[in-house]
């Protein structure tokens, strides 16, 4: 059980670490596309992805996952 703790923390660090900069490399590459069409098109929207796409919904279901593991594994400790 211990194992599978330590397995699942490091999964979720190695996530929050990675996924913004495939985020960002995705939105680049979206950015020059979108610039070798048309220079003249207003500008895109900015704030991030939406709420409902799976770009958000998957890092938010991983976090809870994961820190309801740690919990229970704290609490079974005691």
């Amino acid at each position: 059980m211990k194992r599978v703790v330590y397995l699942a923390t490091a999964a979720l660090v190695a996530m929050l670490i990675l996924v913004p900069a495939a985020m960002a490399q995705e939105q680049t590459i979206m950015m020059e596309e979108t610039m070798m069409m048309e220079t003249t098109q207003p500008l895109p929207k900015s704030g991030g992805p939406a709420i409902g796409s799976t770009s958000v919904l998957l890092p938010a279901a991983a976090l809870l996952l994961g820190s309801g593991v740690l919990a229970f594994a704290v609490l079974r400790r005691r």
